[in-house]
């Protein structure tokens, strides 16, 4: 455990969410340094007096904490266990937490490869979107026990207003997949609330402000519906990166031995909603789904790309989902 005074703190992944939280890092006192493939997402921290690291080995020279916050499970490995990752290239002693939402079994051998160097790596996946770091409220899901990231709480506590201790490496990564599990539902049990609202023609700011106050009720109907009815898709979470969560949730389920149906039926939309187009929209796009072409067409969808889709597409069984369900969605609009 380190005993030296934690000053200098690296964060790698300076995007719609990993700026705003390096951001409260900087408000509370501590020295920055930060990387991000693209240097203009940097750019305001930058501005705010932040270093500017050129690459990963750079970034993590003479931290004593590194915050990494990038897209996808190959990118976390790549930044830590590379030859000139994290890993490596951090002093004996230092932290490395983990703020993207991964694999659990990645995250323990993250967590291992670390302590054999004599540091320490913990996962620490965060919920509450674009807003909650804008606002430093995040909820954190932190792959440890408290006692053993003791010198970190206020750095943590700096971005978040609560913090959960699992216990253990992994454990962070797989409270966040049940969370994207029950969000990815809940995205699309709103969306068919809306749709069949606006088919039996109820008012759909009615149905929702109703259900909002009942039992159906969830945060992302009070947050995000609001966002779908005025055609707002603008992300504050990307629906690409829900897409892979889910599959990560997936994985893991398959590598305990039991399925998720339902989340195997959300999952199917998302990936049909990321393949015409909306891959880098919010969440709340799944609504588009419902809609009929025009309006569709209007947000940015490309229908036509889903037989790209089937040709390219790695896995076989797409195909038949994805005609499937786009002959649904026809099926309701004509």
């Amino acid at each position: 455990m380190p005993t030296r005074p934690i000053r200098k703190v690296s964060f790698i992944g300076t995007g719609i969410m990993g700026a705003p939280i390096a951001g409260h890092l900087m408000d509370a006192g501590y020295e920055l340094t930060v990387y991000n493939r693209t240097k203009d997402k940097a750019q305001a921290l930058l501005d705010r007096g932040a270093k500017w690291a050129p690459d990963v080995q750079s970034a993590a020279l003479g931290a004593d904490v590194v915050f990494t916050m990038v897209g996808y499970p190959q990118d976390v490995e790549e930044v830590y266990l590379e030859r000139d990752g994290l890993i490596r290239s951090t002093a004996k002693g230092a932290w490395m937490v983990d703020l993207t939402t991964s694999s659990p079994q990645l995250a323990r051998d993250i967590h291992d490869a670390a302590e054999v160097e004599d540091k320490h790596a913990f996962d620490c996946p965060v919920t509450g979107g674009q807003q909650g770091a804008v606002d430093g409220t995040l909820t954190l899901m932190v792959g440890a026990d408290e006692k053993d990231v003791e010198p970190l709480k206020p750095l943590l506590e700096s971005f978040s207003s609560k913090v959960y201790y699992l216990g253990g490496p992994g454990r962070g990564q797989t409270v966040k997949l049940c969370n994207q599990v029950s969000l990815a539902l809940a995205m699309v049990g709103y969306a068919e609330a809306l749709a069949l609202a606006e088919r039996s023609g109820v008012d759909q700011e009615t149905m929702l402000d109703v259900v909002s106050h009942g039992m159906g009720g969830t945060t992302a109907m009070s947050r995000l519906a609001p966002r779908s009815l005025a055609g707002d898709f603008k992300p504050g979470f990307m629906a690409e990166h829900l897409r892979k969560d889910l599959g990560l949730a997936l994985q893991e389920a398959e590598d305990l031995g039991f399925a998720l149906p339902a989340t195997e039926a959300a999952n199917s939309l998302y990936d049909i909603l990321c393949t015409v187009g909306g891959s880098r929209m919010g969440t709340q796009a799944i609504s588009l789904l419902y809609q009929d072409d025009e309006t569709g067409a209007a947000a940015g969808l490309n229908w036509s790309k889903i037989d790209e889709h089937d040709h390219e597409h790695d896995h076989e069984h797409d195909h038949e989902h994805d005609h499937h369900d786009h002959g649904h969605h026809h099926a309701h609009e004509h």
